[in-house]
């Protein structure tokens, strides 16, 4: 199984990416083949056909199961998310299971999501068979609420990648 974690946080190897990480392997027992920190790529996200960018995407396209990640700002996923995502073709994660995960300051966005990050995901063509993660940023890794959130979603994350296989 090929697994990533995109980050979408403008502050490298952030919270957001160590939980990406964190789900990832909850879902999977085993860290991601891949980490895709965002701001790493730079001005190639902001044209066409970067190499960096080309080969992130492509990286993406590849995986069984993607955790896509960002901090909440101003209500959704970032800007430097949306510039990265931008760069998928509508479609072009047909056969990826993807997760999405984001992280905030309290409770006031928890629906963040499920209702901002999931749709682009899907539109973009992957299975979310699970319900988005979201995760207070502060207590992010107190035990809880990401363990209960992995015991409901593991079995969804393996039937949609069975489902996908088949």
């Amino acid at each position: 199984m090929t697994t990533i974690a995109v980050v979408g946080n403008p502050k490298p190897n952030s919270r957001a990416r160590a939980a990406a990480e964190r789900v990832v392997h909850e879902l999977t027992g085993a860290p991601p083949d891949r980490v895709v920190d965002v701001v790493e790529l730079g001005a190639g996200l902001l044209a066409w056909g970067d190499p960096a960018v080309t080969e992130a995407v492509e990286a993406l396209r590849q995986a069984e199961v993607a955790v896509v990640a960002s901090p909440t700002y101003k209500a959704t996923y970032t800007g430097l998310l949306k510039l990265f995502l931008d760069q998928v073709g509508t479609g072009d994660l047909a056969g990826v299971v993807a997760v999405p995960l984001m992280l905030g300051g309290g409770p006031t966005h928890a629906l963040a999501p499920e209702l901002l990050l999931k749709p682009v995901l899907v539109e973009l063509g992957a299975t979310a068979p699970t319900r988005g993660l979201y995760l207070v940023d502060r207590v992010w890794d107190a035990p809880g609420p990401l363990e209960d959130w992995a015991a409901v979603a593991r079995p969804q994350v393996a039937a949609a990648r069975t489902a996908g296989r088949g």
